[in-house]
């Protein structure tokens, strides 16, 4: 299943949880949802800790197509292992529909997952050192060819100075038809990612991102917010 990671549609999911149950949730993520889901064809390709709020989860999974990740999701939320630990999972979060729906800006921009393997829940080693950085820019429309043109000539050599694995996604703007699991259809979004190897660089990114330059295509930004994840012990992502 990870080799179809770096393709297709990406949902950004971040979680308001109950105070204190973050890691009562990623426990049983990992212990229950990520081969189960792979199972399902989706991947689950990197699970967090916000460090700037003690309850936020966030993560990505990825699919090969919106065709695929409808089916994906029936399988995996009709499947026994969902059905069986629903309640416990849905207990520990207080808001679950923060979710954005987003594709590859370029053929060539998703997920590189070459070389990456996933911890193995028995003898796991310690969490990563890495952190993940993911800055959200939101914008007043869809992006456009002169947006993503500004990013790569301003931005993105800057980014991957700092940071590896750097991957950046606009919003998927077909329905979602899987309304059970409601996304944000009403915004449009720019995500960029990329794996710090320590703070410095993570303080790299953020620096990069604030000194984007004041072009034309610059305007249609909104706002920015960068996210400073710390890796839970099974993210493939780290």
């Amino acid at each position: 299943m990870i080799a179809n990671a770096t393709s297709g549609v990406v949902e950004l999911r971040r979680y308001a949880m109950q105070p204190g149950k973050r890691d009562d949730l990623i426990a049983l993520f990992e212990q229950r949802f990520i081969e189960t889901q792979e199972a399902c064809g989706m991947v689950p390709i990197g699970h967090f800790r916000d460090r700037a709020d003690a309850d936020s989860f966030v993560w990505f999974r990825t699919f090969a197509s919106m065709e695929t990740r409808s089916e994906a999701l029936n399988r995996f939320y009709t499947s026994p292992i969902w059905v069986d630990n629903r309640v416990a999972a849905n207990a520990t979060m207080a808001d679950s529909d923060n979710v954005l729906l987003l594709r590859s800006a370029r053929p060539d921009s998703g997920f590189d997952t070459t070389g990456l393997t996933r911890p193995s829940e028995a003898g796991m080693p310690a969490g990563s050192n890495s952190l993940v950085a993911v800055s959200i820019f939101m914008l007043d429309g869809s992006a456009d060819e002169d947006l993503l043109s500004a990013f790569e000539s301003t931005m993105l050599r800057e980014l991957r100075r700092c940071a590896n694995r750097v991957a950046y996604f606009v919003t998927e703007e077909r329905p979602n038809d899987v309304p059970r699991l409601p996304v944000r259809e009403d915004v449009r979004a720019l995500v960029v990612t990329g794996v710090c190897a320590d703070e410095a660089a993570f303080s790299d990114w953020s620096r990069a991102v604030e000194a984007r330059a004041g072009s034309a295509a610059w305007s249609h930004v909104v706002s920015c917010e960068t996210l400073q994840l710390q890796p839970a012990r099974r993210s493939l992502l780290r």
